[in-house]
């Protein structure tokens, strides 16, 4: 898979890039990322790329043509016909809210392409070229970067042979419509806490049923949305 982000600050994905999953996803060849200016695609002297919303108020919105011009150079064409296996996504407060479906969904396609807002948002008929609006919560961030770094993460982490365990992929939460049940490790008893006696029982099968419904004793007091 390939992800590109569009961002006026690409500097700060550096980091992320170099690390953890997304490092390891790199060196195996299996994901290839990469973080684009979107000020490179502008076309004034002053590589402008936000201007005052029409109707007043106050800040600033960032303007649709530098977004369009990227699009279109990374994909090499309008990005309003977009190759097969490309999804296009942009970050915004008023997008479906990102859930573990959605990720799962995206996982699948061959190449994203991350569009990262700021200031008072983004001209609303980028939003007429792109396949996806996502918002990482219901709350408000300063630019869609870190929503962006979500994204890889969760996204990238799917891809088959990233994961040493991708066995563990299938008890995680969310992935059966739980959170995950508890988990324990050594020592047997710290700070007088101990572990549960099923878990060292060796009954693997009363350990499968403990699981189960400490998931859904969990998931009904914490998210009983789910």
């Amino acid at each position: 898979m390939k992800i590109d982000i569009v961002s006026i600050f690409p500097e700060v994905f550096e980091p992320v890039f170099r690390v953890g999953m997304s490092r390891l996803a790199q060196e195996r060849g299996l994901l290839e990322l990469a973080a684009h200016d979107l000020r490179d695609f502008t076309a004034d002297k002053h590589r402008r790329v936000d201007d005052e919303p029409y109707g007043g108020g106050p800040g600033m919105v960032m303007k649709p043509e530098p977004f369009y011009a990227a699009m279109t150079a990374l994909l090499g064409g309008s990005p309003f016909v977009l190759p097969k296996g490309v999804r296009t996504i942009l970050l915004t407060p008023q997008g479906v809210r990102l859930s573990q479906p959605i990720v799962d969904g995206l996982s699948k396609a061959e190449r994203l392409v991350i569009l990262c807002g700021r200031y008072e948002g983004v001209d609303a008929r980028v939003n007429t070229f792109v396949t996806d609006e996502i918002s990482v919560g219901d709350y408000v961030l300063s630019g869609g970067e870190i929503g962006a770094m979500v994204l890889v993460d969760a996204v990238g982490r799917l891809i088959s042979g990233v994961l040493g365990a991708e066995a563990s992929l299938d008890e995680e939460s969310f992935s059966n419509g739980l959170l995950e049940y508890p988990q324990y490790t050594r020592p047997a008893s710290w700070l007088g806490l101990p572990v549960p006696d099923v878990l060292v029982s060796g009954d693997h099968g009363a350990v499968k049923e403990w699981r189960r419904r400490m998931a859904e004793l969990r998931t009904r007091a914490r998210r009983p949305d789910l």
